[in-house]
């Protein structure tokens, strides 16, 4: 786990998206606590992003979310009929336009935010 499927997010960062992962799968700190073999408060401390470095107990975690948290893939979007149709209906199939809607999209991401992957 030490190089392979890193990420460039900091140890920090990573801990504070695990942190709503764990909670919208049901999974307290008492409950991840003792399946890692942690304290509810060290477990506490490192999901609200009091880590500076990777340590065991982080890698503890992200081993444990890979295991408990569904894993999420992005599906291809080309394969989204209703998306589809809709970029045909509104898109005038000129570059600048695409690129307009583009970033219309991305600025909806705000909405509803897409999990980070985990290391």
């Amino acid at each position: 786990m030490h190089n392979e499927g890193m990420t460039s997010d900091t140890p920090k960062q990573l801990a504070l998206a695990l942190a709503p992962q764990f909670k919208s799968a049901g999974l307290t700190q008492d409950e991840i606590a003792y399946a890692i073999g942690a304290s509810q408060s060290q477990v506490s401390r490192v999901l609200s992003g009091h880590i500076k470095h990777r340590t065991k107990l982080f890698e503890k975690l992200c081993i444990y979310a890979k295991n408990q948290l569904p894993h999420i893939e992005k599906p291809d979007v080309r394969a989204n009929s209703e998306l589809m149709s809709a970029l045909a209906e509104v898109w005038d199939g000129t570059e600048d336009h695409a690129q307009a809607l583009a970033q219309v999209i991305r600025s909806l991401a705000q909405l509803h935010p897409v999990p980070t992957k985990l290391p």
